[in-house]
């Protein structure tokens, strides 16, 4: 298990007690607050789940790409958010390529 699930995992029950806090007092900036935090813990806890997947096909992949691919993957671990950018930006690029005019 990677660390951005358990830290997704926390975030996202501190979300569901700050929404809670918020219902129960009335304070709307509280439950935003705290839907946003169940959100961005649902989100890391599918990009730690990613990180896991991938590292079990590492361990599969033929033994001259393993070394390659893990150094991918401690870059994805220590930089989750550029990681997520980077993919995010080829899959808009592969998606324009692949339109037709």
């Amino acid at each position: 298990m990677t660390d951005q699930r358990i830290e997704g995992a926390v975030t996202e029950a501190g979300g569901k007690v700050q929404n809670g806090f918020g219902r129960l007092t009335g304070d709307s900036k509280l439950q935003i607050d705290g839907k946003l935090n169940e959100v961005k813990g649902t989100a890391m806890d599918a990009y730690g789940r990613v990180i896991d997947g991938l590292d079990g096909m590492v361990d599969k992949a033929p033994a001259d790409l393993r070394d390659p691919a893990r150094k991918g993957l401690d870059f994805a671990r220590r930089k989750p958010l550029l990681t997520t950018g980077i993919i995010a930006g080829a899959a808009v690029l592969l998606g324009a390529l692949g339109r037709k005019r």
